[in-house]
C-alpha cells in the first residue's frame, strides 16, 4: 500500500516555535491530550495517509515542518455537523526549506515531492527569514 501526505498552511504562525506554542494550547489537543487539527473536510485517501503519512507545515510560503499523523477522528461540532480531527505526533520536525505557494485548505503531497528532514543536529537551523531560506533552497544551498 502507498502512502500519501497532507501539506497545509499554517495560518498565524511565522515560525516554527509558533505552531509549537500553539500546540501546547489546551484548545489544540484533543481528548486524549494530543495535538490535532480539525478541518472541514475528510480526506479520501485516508488509508494511504495513514499508512506512514505525516502534516507538512508551510510558513510564509516555505515547508518548515512536519507531524506525523496518527489518526483521523470524527469531530462534532456544535453545529452538528462532522468534520476531521487529523491527530498528529507531539513531535514537531523540521524539514529542509522548500517554497510553496499559497493554497487554501490542505492538499495531498506525494513522498517524492516531501522535502526531507534535517538531522537533528540541525534542528534549529531555521532562524534565517523563511523567504531567504527558500531561495537558499532553490539554488540547492540548503
Amino acid at each position: 500500500m502507498s502512502t500519501v501526505h497532507l501539506i497545509k498552511l499554517c495560518v498565524g504562525a511565522e515560525q516554527v516555535e509558533d505552531l509549537a506554542a500553539w500546540q501546547r494550547n489546551p484548545r489544540a489537543l484533543g481528548p486524549d491530550g494530543l495535538p490535532r487539527h480539525v478541518t472541514r473536510m475528510w480526506p479520501k485517501r485516508a488509508t494511504e495517509i495513514l499508512n506512514g503519512g505525516s502534516l507538512y507545515w508551510v510558513f510564509k510560503g516555505v515547508v518548515l515542518a512536519r507531524q506525523s499523523i496518527l489518526r483521523l477522528d470524527e469531530v462534532s461540532g456544535g453545529d452538528g455537523i462532522i468534520r476531521c480531527g487529523i491527530v498528529l505526533a507531539p513531535e514537531i520536525i523540521r524539514t529542509a526549506a522548500a517554497p510553496k505557494r499559497p493554497f487554501q485548505g490542505w492538499r495531498y503531497l506525494q513522498p517524492k515531492d516531501a522535502p526531507p528532514d534535517l538531522p537533528q543536529a540541525r534542528a534549529g537551523d531555521d532562524r534565517l527569514p523563511p523567504e531567504l531560506d527558500a531561495a537558499l533552497a532553490d539554488l540547492g544551498l540548503r
